[in-house]
């Protein structure tokens, strides 16, 4: 099969058993809820038109009515959004439609939460709070400004998208409204960052967002303006006028190149077998008895392109970008079809200098339309990685190339272990740092992931800085503080068994919230609070009986029962 007819939810025999597995690779030419589209007249807006095939769900026993969403339907968004980004990088403004009469979007399809078990209604909350997560970072940091153009009702997750949105403009039929109606309709929370979202970037009053949260019934135009929940409305006679105008202010803002060509977005052809994922530069190996997963990047084979037109003729071949997307696949295919495996290892492989060559390009042409989107997906990937709630072990053993950009694949792990070979430093592993460790990947927090280790001490970041690209042994990166312990030839088989074992041992749901906790310390973010408070909550809730129990609020809903709640708060 190619990328035009793979479904996302196939079966394969893995171990001699057949398994459901989801893909999260997708293309234009099978989306099936989306439509992305560019004028010619008008080639730096894009439209993305959500109208929702009911018959389209990624899994039976559902229908994805009232343009409500699914896992399949996020799925396309995603790649529609990296579409944008890299085979249209003129588009400097996204404007989301609706493409049915009357609504908007109704948000996750609550048949479908129901139905579904704990682990997938978690993950799919998860991928849907960082591909909105995903726009507000390219606004943020890559001037791809977005808008709602609301017509018609808008609830739930799709408020949720809308909020996402540099800007959010309704029609004024008295029938569009925007709502979030989880905890009275459906005893959870807004899935999607709706919370933090309304409070940190709208900064809606407390006192009106209760209201907002907890009364099902919409909020019409002028009210929504009035509490900031939206930007602006209109007539449906001067609703078009008025997208125009926040086009034109939007497009203002935007940093994205003039008019010049992309590139496509090759497949990646992932090959899936017994033994794990394999691509062209990452590879995993899945132990499903150990209940762990061994992720391995490979440097560049030969020096990176460096000329922009070098670059540009690579297009999706050239190396941070392969890296970047079989990495991006690799860490949702293993989040989603491999839930048991509670621990990932890291390592690399390959030529530092290698490594090293492609931070001086990166650095060098950064301000080149490709080279920038590059940076910006890489930066996404990493934040994918730190907010994966598994175990992550990074070793540094022989062969390793953690230099630079893939030293920020050790820093975003709980431990770092590096081998010391006192007899023989000549064949010891170096690390080496780079410009790219200080500042090209803020973590979710806003700080590198050096401030973060640190604790945004000064002193000890400029230490590192001064370093520059030397190569650091096991004992200097240990006196650093740039590794977690260093065990020599001798111990290192014996201490990686152990730890390994002992991981796999202990509970998955206190290491979860464990490392959630230790991960980013001292400042909170709109986006850390989204991924570890309110996550947290609405992971609990997922598994409690008032929303998920026989009589619970989620299983109940559409049946004309009234749901049965324990009244203890707890």
């Amino acid at each position: 099969m190619n990328a035009m007819t793979e479904p996302l939810l196939f079966k394969q025999v893995i171990d001699g058993q057949e398994r459901e597995l989801v893909r999260f690779a997708t293309h234009p030419g099978k989306y099936q809820h989306w439509t992305l589209h560019v004028d010619g007249a008008e080639p730096d807006v894009a439209r993305l038109k959500l109208d929702i095939n009911e018959d389209g769900g990624i899994r039976p026993g559902y229908k994805l009515k009232l343009n409500s969403y699914d896992l399949g339907v996020d799925i396309e968004l995603h790649d529609a959004i990296n579409r944008i980004r890299f085979e249209h990088p003129a588009v400097k403004v996204v404007v989301f439609e609706s493409g049915k009469e009357k609504i908007w979007c109704s948000g996750a399809n609550i048949y479908m939460l129901g139905l579904s078990t704990h682990g997938w209604k978690v993950n799919f909350c998860k991928f849907t709070n960082e591909t909105r997560n995903g726009l507000e970072d390219s606004s943020r940091h890559d001037g791809l400004k977005t808008l709602a153009a609301v017509t018609g009702a808008c609830a739930g997750g799709g408020y949720e998208l809308a909020l996402a949105c540099d800007r959010i403009v309704m029609v004024d039929d008295r029938s569009s409204t925007v709502s979030l109606p989880e905890v009275p309709l459906l005893g959870v929370l807004p899935g999607t960052g709706g919370l933090t979202r309304i409070t940190d970037k709208r900064k809606v009053r407390r006192d009106l967002a209760d209201i907002f949260c907890t009364t099902s019934e919409g909020v019409r135009a002028d009210r929504a303006k009035d509490w900031k929940l939206i930007d602006g409305y209109a007539t449906p006679q001067q609703f078009n006028a008025l997208l125009a105008t926040e086009i034109e202010a939007l497009r203002a803002q935007s940093t994205r190149s003039e008019a010049v060509k992309g590139i496509e977005l090759t497949p990646l052809n992932a090959v899936i077998d017994d033994t794990g994922y394999h691509y062209s530069v990452v590879d995993v190996l899945v132990d499903r008895d150990k209940r762990v997963a061994t992720l391995t990047v490979k440097a560049p084979a030969a020096a990176i392109e460096s000329t922009a037109q070098g670059i540009v003729a690579a297009g999706a071949n050239w190396y941070p970008l392969t890296l970047q997307r079989e990495l991006d696949d690799a860490i949702l295919n293993l989040r989603t079809n491999e839930l048991e495996v509670g621990t990932w290892v890291i390592r690399t492989q390959g030529d530092a200098a290698l490594v090293l060559h492609m931070d001086e390009v990166l650095s060098a042409v950064k301000d080149h339309w490709l080279v920038k989107e590059t940076t910006g997906a890489l930066r996404r990937t990493l934040a994918r990685l730190d907010v994966t709630s598994r175990s992550l072990i990074a070793l540094v053993d022989a062969g390793s190339c953690f230099a630079g950009t893939l030293y920020e694949l050790a820093l975003a792990c709980d431990r770092i272990y590096m081998l010391d070979l006192p007899d023989a430093p000549d064949s010891a592993p170096a690390l080496q740092l780079s410009a790219a460790n200080f500042g090209w990947f803020p973590a979710v927090n806003g700080l590198t992931r050096l401030q973060t280790r640190f604790y945004d001490d000064e002193a000890t970041i400029r230490q590192l800085q001064d370093l520059g690209t030397r190569p650091l042994l096991a004992g200097q990166a240990l006196e650093l503080g740039l590794v977690t312990l260093s065990p020599d030839d001798i111990d290192w088989d014996d201490e990686i068994r152990m730890l390994l074992e002992e991981r796999a041992s202990l509970s998955p749901d206190a290491l979860t919230g464990m490392e959630a906790s230790l991960r980013f310390p001292r400042k909170e973010t709109m986006e850390t609070r989204v991924f570890g408070r309110l996550s947290a909550w609405q992971n609990w809730i997922f598994i409690r009986p008032n929303a998920v129990g026989e009589e619970g609020a989620l299983k109940l809903f559409g049946t004309g029962k009234k749901a049965r709640f324990d009244w203890k708060r707890i």
